[in-house]
């Protein structure tokens, strides 16, 4: 079995154990507008990290927009709990530094699966790092608030998977690979993906 299918064995171990029981748990104790306002709140925080990587893009209007919707969640939304910027139009972004260093050329590289990280790319496994930097959770000075807000925002966003675990099939692990390796390339070509059937 190679090094990916052991990591994945784990995760997969680690999920059924403890984090989807946490997600699945959540989700039936928190009221809705509680789960969609920390969802908000993760979101808005993440934006930080989605600007700076449109302005290594060069993608200035939609740096803007990420300017915009960050002063105005943080503030009318109230710490971003309330998505007031979605709701006047201004477009949530998702960029992330992988997806800048594919911008830049950069080749995704090996397919690794991670313990606890799960899938990545040997490019994104990069972007990682300077991805967490730029995650204003980070910046929090205390360890017991730090991580409980680290473990809400992988529960909350475990959460929002399992509305989609019955499309796996197949063998799990290629199923999850594959897909996570068509969504990267999709984000980084910004949706204008090659289709070899154009030709015929």
């Amino acid at each position: 079995m190679g090094f990916n299918r052991k990591m994945h064995a784990v995760n997969m171990t680690l999920d059924s154990y403890i984090l989807r029981p946490a997600a699945v748990s959540y989700d039936k104790v928190m009221p809705d507008v509680a789960k969609r306002g920390v969802s908000n709140f993760f979101s808005n925080l993440e934006d930080v990290n989605v600007l700076v990587n449109n302005l290594l893009q060069f993608k200035i209007r939609d740096a803007l927009q990420d300017s915009g919707r960050l002063v105005i969640n943080t503030t009318v939304g109230i710490g971003g709990l309330i998505d007031v910027a979605s709701d006047i139009g201004l477009e949530k972004h998702d960029e992330d530094f992988g997806q800048t260093l594919g911008y830049w050329g950069i080749k995704p590289g090996s397919y690794l699966e991670l313990p606890v990280l799960g899938s990545l790319t040997f490019r994104d496994a990069v972007g990682f790092i300077p991805d967490r930097v730029f995650n204003p959770v980070t910046w929090i000075k205390d360890d017991e608030t730090r991580w409980t807000l680290i473990a809400l925002d992988v529960v909350d966003g475990r959460r929002a998977l399992l509305s989609s675990e019955e499309l796996l099939s197949g063998d799990e692990y290629i199923f999850i690979r594959d897909a996570y390796l068509q969504r990267r390339e999709y984000l980084v070509a910004d949706g204008v993906v090659y289709d070899e059937w154009d030709d015929f």
